[in-house]
């Protein structure tokens, strides 16, 4: 059996994660297991550390006193500069060697277990180790409970660690939760698909005011085509077809949790410009769009049952996957949850990526080739020789985004959806039939419901589309640049706050404005895209109203996530930047 080096009660210098330095901290307990210490900062954070990251004080300043004194005999007639550091600031290398320390630095992080452990008082009995799955549609947390006895301060821990599941100390409490939360899950795979085919319905009515409810059911001749359905998977495979050609770069996307990375094409600009090239044949060869307008319901069930028949495919095939292959929070033992949620980070076949492929090429191309026969639509219903503008202005607000996405597609490889969420039902819906079939609300509104627009109004759609666009674009170029090189010229004037993880929080500029400037730039252009419909029903604002919830809801993940990483260096960001999303508001 092995021994511990080091004694419950001991002071020691733990290295910090992913860095090379070192902090005081006090031993808690030793796993003969795992063989992993359980320390404790001076801040209070709970780390579990391996051997080889920890030394004794004694040794730890010796080292020191001996790196100063070589320091000065190597140079004892030069003078000393003196400069003052933060603590969790770490000294720069030479460029030759940054991309083997940070592969290095990437190795390390995943070999310690950064999850807080909280525990009892000294002293009271303990029981079996429960490890708690608590779930939230985009996170998961594991947290170790190793005493259940009556201690305030471990269930305020557990309650506010675990979002979903109210941890109690009644373990009967906690099964009642974790049914409760399995509920919530069966009920979204079934309340959002006839949630979306509701406001379908409703948009298409003469009447799309919600005081036109109960909706009289849609026959099932309206809901079901089999032409429909094979244009759906000719489409499909149009899309796949061109994700494989061998244009554009080849990159690596995060370290997975084996420390292996995987490789990407980037080539969905030249997909882009490919299908709208393919489009315009269509229309050259007087190809009737508005086809997909007059069956729209039809389009949008056949992409349901796809994206039903993928998910039940991509949770078979799970069942096969490696331990290294699986996502953290999809792998609950609760077959409900883990089909929604998604067992297997990135699955694929052979070289092609199915999450990677569906996150944005057959979603958002479907979107801007609907919102086109949307367009045609229009002007057939309407007996209209040109596009109105609101019309023209929700399609070329929607394709700049849409090519704006497309052009920074590498950034996608960051987002937590590729990271850190399994591809299950949930993302499959979303992206293939939630981004399509809503986001388009507005154009497919505008068919039946034409506004009038002024030019006052078009101006200052314009120009509130263009200060949305401008903000959003600027926050994530800024941010997708310090975290490549925080000494790159276009970013190494911003002021930041250093943190104990050896990054840096950006504090000026527009992230010194809001702490979320891109959410701002978002929400102000979903504005724009909604204002063109008028003011007479809420439907054309769903988009909005769906992105403004979720953007509150992210923020408040990622405030958490960010105390818990960063500590007191993400509280002295909060008072320096007070404001989360909208400046002066919130």
């Amino acid at each position: 059996m092995p021994t511990s080096r080091f004694q419950i009660g001991d002071t020691v210098m733990g290295r910090w994660p992913g860095s090379n330095l070192y902090y005081e901290v006090k031993v808690l307990s030793y796993d003969k297991k795992t063989l992993l210490y359980t320390v404790i900062y001076k801040d209070g954070t709970e780390l579990e550390l391996k051997e080889s990251d920890i030394t004794s004080l004694t040794i730890f300043k010796q080292g020191v006193a001996r790196s100063r004194s070589r320091s000065r005999s190597r140079s004892p007639g030069r003078p000393r500069r003196s400069r003052s550091r933060s603590p969790a600031r770490t000294s720069r290398r030479s460029s030759s060697r940054t991309t083997d320390v940070r592969k290095e630095k990437l190795k390390e992080v995943l070999e310690v277990r950064l999850t807080p452990v909280f525990r009892g008082r000294v002293g009271e009995s303990r029981q079996s180790n429960v490890i708690l799955n608590c779930v939230n549609l985009h996170s998961t947390k594991h947290i170790n409970v190793n005493n259940f006895a009556t201690n305030k301060t471990l269930k305020k821990n557990l309650e506010v660690n675990c979002p979903i599941i109210s941890v109690h100390l009644n373990l009967n409490k906690l099964n009642a939760s974790i049914s409760s939360c399995l509920s919530g899950v069966f009920f979204l795979m079934f309340l959002l698909p006839v949630a979306v085919l509701a406001s379908l319905i409703l948009c298409g009515q003469k009447d799309a005011s919600l005081q036109s409810f109960p909706l009289e059911l849609p026959s099932l001749q309206s809901l079901w085509d089999w032409q429909v359905f094979g244009i759906v998977l000719l489409w499909l495979l149009f899309q796949a077809v061109l994700s494989l050609l061998p244009v554009g770069k080849l990159v690596e996307g995060m370290p997975l949790k084996n420390g292996k990375t995987l490789k990407y094409r980037i080539n969905g600009f030249y997909a882009l410009l490919l299908t709208a090239v393919a489009v315009g044949v269509a229309v050259y060869q007087e190809v009737d769009l508005s086809y997909i307008h007059a069956h729209f319901l039809q389009f949008y069930t056949s992409a349901l049952l796809i994206v039903t028949l993928l998910s039940v495919y991509l949770f078979v095939r799970s069942r096969w996957a490696s331990e290294d292959e699986l996502a953290p929070g999809g792998n609950s033992g609760y077959i409900i949850y883990d089909f929604f949620m998604g067992r297997e980070l990135n699955p694929r076949i052979k070289n092609f990526d199915i999450k990677f492929f569906c996150e944005m090429r057959p979603g958002l191309m479907g979107w801007v080739l609907i919102n086109f026969a949307m367009l045609q639509a229009e002007m057939k219903h309407q007996d209209l020789e040109n596009p109105s503008p609101a019309m023209l202005l929700v399609n070329i607000f929607q394709l700049l985004w849409v090519v704006d996405g497309f052009w920074h597609e590498e950034k996608l490889l960051t987002m937590m959806d590729i990271v850190y969420d399994g591809f299950g039902f949930m993302l499959t819906f979303g992206d293939l039939t939630f981004v399509p079939f809503t986001f388009t609300c507005q154009a497919y509104y505008l068919v039946s419901h034409p506004n009038e627009l002024s030019v006052f109004w078009i101006i200052t759609l314009i120009t509130m589309n263009g200060i949305g666009y401008y903000i959003f674009r600027k926050a994530n170029s800024q941010k997708f640049a310090f975290r490549k090189n925080p000494s790159d010229p276009a970013v190494s004037h911003l002021k930041t706050i250093p943190t104990a993880t050896g990054k840096s929080l950006i504090v000026s500029g527009l992230w010194g404005w809001v702490r979320h400037p891109n959410y701002l730039g978002d929400i102000i252009m979903g504005l724009a895209w909604s204002l063109p419909c008028g003011f007479n029903h809420l439907i054309p604002y769903f988009y909005l109203i769906y992105l403004f919830t979720l953007l509150v809801h992210r923020n408040a993940r990622d405030e958490h996530q960010c105390r818990k990483k960063y500590g007191s260096a993400w509280e002295e960001y909060c008072k320096a930047v007070p404001y989360r999303i909208f400046p002066g508001i919130y």
